[in-house]
């Protein structure tokens, strides 16, 4: 094999790498830095002192804002997008359940891949270190994602990239080796408020700036309480757990998606099966057969059953309305 000796050679090497893993989109972006990232993490400084985290207390964590603390001497990071829309047909009569949801859980797909990509590494220049980070870890995904020139932040909060729309997990392999970094990616929403006028709680209550005790995925997947609050409630059908209505209004998702064919990716059967009746009739060992390798094990029993009545008594409430 012939000898990589520039840092620009190891820099492409090391995406092709990446891209041979399986991943969609790929790019490199230097530490600490463009004015971006003050400007992204200023922002979510902001964003925090509004309360607008709810009860995801983690998002308050200072290792957040600096990324030194998580990898001593980082100079470098590969970010890594992976396409996770899949076409396929729900049954009509069934809950919905976001796209990110339907396959394997990504985190522990994209660190099995990404430690491949660690490995061609450490077997190039062994003296670099380096680390893995999903979105379970204290990093800025979104703009680091954004200053390695995978994709723009949209108004609704995600990443959208030109190919591949806002239908991508995200990952990081930060590295002290110097790599030669990718230019940053330019905003395109221009004028369109599609994700912020869709949005049945308001949740977006300004281009790019999410109020999660609004927004209706918090409160199917994070909401610890037992009763959901009204305003949520009242918008909730479909939507069993997350939501995916400012993804889907968005005119860069609406251009010919290229269907994953990935197979970590590609959604259970019961995902466009279930029903209220089954949330209410499994038992623990379908819930842990389900659930076994998904993102959504998290999301206990009961908080399937109470999102369940909730939109149940929703449907109630509105027929009654209709009555009078």
């Amino acid at each position: 094999m012939k000898s990589i000796k520039t840092q620009k050679q190891l820099s492409q090497k090391l995406k092709e790498e990446a891209f041979k893993q399986g991943f969609n989109a790929v790019g490199i972006a230097k530490v600490p830095g463009s004015e971006l990232i003050e400007l992204r993490t200023a922002a979510l400084q902001r964003w925090l002192e509004a309360g607008h985290q709810g009860e995801m207390h983690w998002m308050a964590a200072p290792r957040r804002q600096k990324i030194e603390s998580l990898l001593k001497g980082v100079k470098s990071l590969l970010a890594v997008g992976l396409n996770y829309y899949v076409e396929a047909d729900k049954n009509p009569k069934a809950l919905s359940i976001a796209r990110y949801a339907w396959g394997k859980d990504y985190h522990k797909i994209i660190k099995k891949r990404l430690k491949h990509v660690g490995e061609w590494l450490t077997n190039e220049r062994p003296d670099c270190e380096w680390k893995i980070c999903v979105d379970s870890e204290p990093l800025l995904d979104k703009a680091w994602a954004e200053e390695a020139g995978l994709g723009w932040i949209s108004k609704n909060s995600n990443l959208i990239n030109k190919e591949f729309g806002s239908w991508l997990f995200l990952g990081h392999l930060l590295c002290t080796e110097p790599l030669e970094a990718d230019k940053p990616a330019k905003p395109l929403c221009g004028r369109c408020k599609a994700c912020l006028e869709a949005c049945p709680t308001k949740a977006i209550k300004e281009p790019f700036v999410i109020n999660s005790q609004l927004c209706l995925a918090y409160h199917t997947l994070e909401n610890r309480t037992l009763k959901l609050p009204t305003q949520i409630t009242k918008s909730l059908n479909p939507w069993i757990a997350g939501c995916d209505i400012c993804q889907e209004v968005c005119p860069w998702n609406h251009r010919k998606q290229k269907s994953s064919q990935d197979r970590d990716v590609q959604p259970q059967n019961w995902i466009f099966e279930i029903t209220k009746k089954n949330i209410f009739s499994w038992n623990e060992q379908t819930w842990n057969q389900n659930l076994k390798d998904s993102t959504l094990k998290r999301v206990k029993p009961w908080m399937w059953r109470r999102n369940a009545q909730a939109i149940e008594d929703a449907i109630s409430f509105n027929k009654k309305q209709l009555k009078q």
